[in-house]
């Protein structure tokens, strides 16, 4: 998590994800603390693929430009990271319940991991067939 100081009127500093980094520790600490920039490392965060988000990872990594999404919460004076994933349909998810959501770049290692399951376990759905009706016949006649 990065702090940096605001360009607003009506705020003095700025919260947001930075950046992910693959990690097996656990724990935070201050990385860098310098000119008015802040940065924060916060480990173990697990990052979790699911079956029924398999699109939304799709979704995501077919995108020109691949995110992590992380949800934050403000903690006090600090912002604190909750939840990572690679879903774009569930991050979508986060922001329309009200929470902080923001999407950082994918890195390499990320993307290879996910693309590699999504490649094993995602299968698209087949397109609905629709009958559009004829347009000379009347709707009653329409079955």
């Amino acid at each position: 998590m990065q702090k940096r100081p605001a360009k607003s009127r009506w705020a003095d500093i700025v919260w947001e994800p930075f950046g992910v980094v693959p990690s097996l520790a656990s724990g935070s600490r201050l990385l860098l603390d310098q000119g008015g920039i802040a940065q924060w490392l916060h480990d173990g965060l697990r990052l979790e693929l699911h079956n029924d988000e398999a699109e939304g990872y799709y979704l995501n990594l077919t995108a020109p430009d691949p995110r992590v999404f992380v949800l934050w919460r403000m903690e006090g004076e600090d912002a604190l990271p909750v939840y990572v994933t690679v879903s774009s349909e569930e991050a979508a998810r986060w922001m329309d319940g009200g929470h902080s959501v923001d999407g950082v770049k994918m890195p390499p290692e990320i993307f290879a991991w996910a693309g590699d399951w999504v490649e094993k376990n995602y299968k698209p759905k087949p397109p609905e067939k629709r009958i559009k009706p004829r347009s000379f016949m009347r709707p009653k006649d329409r079955v």
